[in-house]
């Protein structure tokens, strides 16, 4: 039940740009504490569990998760867990509280440790996530959800994790975790676009919402163009590794998921396919990027031990995503 609440197989997006960050601290700047990246992991996976617990909350005050259909779209509209009253709103609003609390006190911890910026991140990252769907501000009313998720998922949360470790910022890692973002907003306006008669009817105005469903499949072809060619154009001009280029081997599955959604978008049941291909592109991408620093660092002489205490606590937060993707049925594909 608290299980399928937390959504877990949507943290990743966290995951990843704080361990890009990490990585180009350790393969760049030789610098690289354990200690703290774990502190950060911790803070940016409970406050994406905050989030998506606080986004179930306020959609169903705002009436926007209250008439879903049986046969919906399982990466979308929510857990469901308070509409078919598992949990009891007051229960959620304690648990997404409390981790907003545990988010913020693992913040302080890392500002009197490593300095005031980490403050200016965390509270630009605690910020996009309450207000996402929260009152009086609820951005994501008003078609500014997508692109405050883009910042905070990827350069955000990336360049906070990169600050903890090196105590400044690079171009390297601003470029390294931008298409983490980018991939964010992609996995939005899918996810969007089984929801756009339920948040119309709400006045949820998400893009999609305001826009149309095409004007969606669009945003998200788009979306995935900009993707890559962060990646190549970084590549090719010496910003990023060369090996980044691993990051492309995402590549068949971003277009297989561009495929179905063009043809199935006004099916939100069909459409499950495309929204499962999204979430191993973003992976598969984020893994890419992720090899290609490991490889490099190893390459010119960083700690492998270090990078081995890395590869263990990403394992230990991903791993659990990865039991909780959820595969589309058979009947969804056909």
């Amino acid at each position: 039940m608290w299980w399928k609440a937390l959504r877990y197989h949507f943290v990743p997006p966290s995951i990843f740009p704080a361990t890009v960050g990490a990585l180009v601290a350790w393969a760049v700047d030789r610098s690289f504490f354990p200690f703290y990246f774990l502190i950060v992991m911790v803070g940016v996976v409970v406050n994406h569990i905050a989030l998506n617990m606080a986004d179930d909350y306020f959609d169903y005050k705002h009436a926007v998760d209250k008439l879903k259909p049986e046969e919906k779209n399982p990466y979308s509209g929510g857990s469901g867990t308070l509409s078919s009253g598992l949990i009891k709103p007051s229960a959620m609003l304690k648990a997404f509280t409390m981790c907003f609390f545990i988010t913020i006190a693992a913040g302080l911890f890392l500002t009197a440790a490593r300095g005031l910026p980490v403050l200016l991140f965390g509270l630009f990252g605690v910020f996009c996530s309450v207000f996402y769907t929260a009152p009086p501000i609820n951005f994501s009313h008003y078609c500014l959800g997508e692109i405050g998720q883009l910042i905070n998922f990827g350069t955000t949360i990336g360049l906070g994790s990169y600050f903890v470790q090196t105590q400044t910022v690079s171009l390297e890692a601003f470029v390294a975790t931008l298409p983490m973002g980018i991939m964010l907003f992609s996995m939005i306006t899918i996810n969007e676009i089984p929801d756009y008669q339920e948040d119309r009817l709400a006045g949820k105005l998400t893009l999609v919402a305001r826009y149309g469903k095409r004007s969606g499949v669009n945003l998200y072809i788009a979306s995935w163009v900009c993707t890559y060619t962060v990646i190549v154009l970084g590549a090719l001009s010496g910003v990023m590794p060369l090996l980044a280029l691993l990051a492309l081997v995402s590549m068949p599955l971003t277009f297989r998921s561009v495929r179905i959604l063009r043809r199935d978008f006004e099916d939100p049941v069909r459409l499950a396919p495309a929204n499962f291909d999204m979430i191993k592109a973003h992976s598969l991408t984020s893994f890419g990027l992720i090899a290609a620093y490991s490889i490099s660092g190893l390459i010119y002489g960083a700690d492998a031990f270090q990078l081995l205490m890395l590869l263990l606590v990403l394992a230990v937060v991903y791993v659990p995503a990865l039991l909780a993707m959820r595969k589309p049925r058979k009947s969804e594909t056909s």
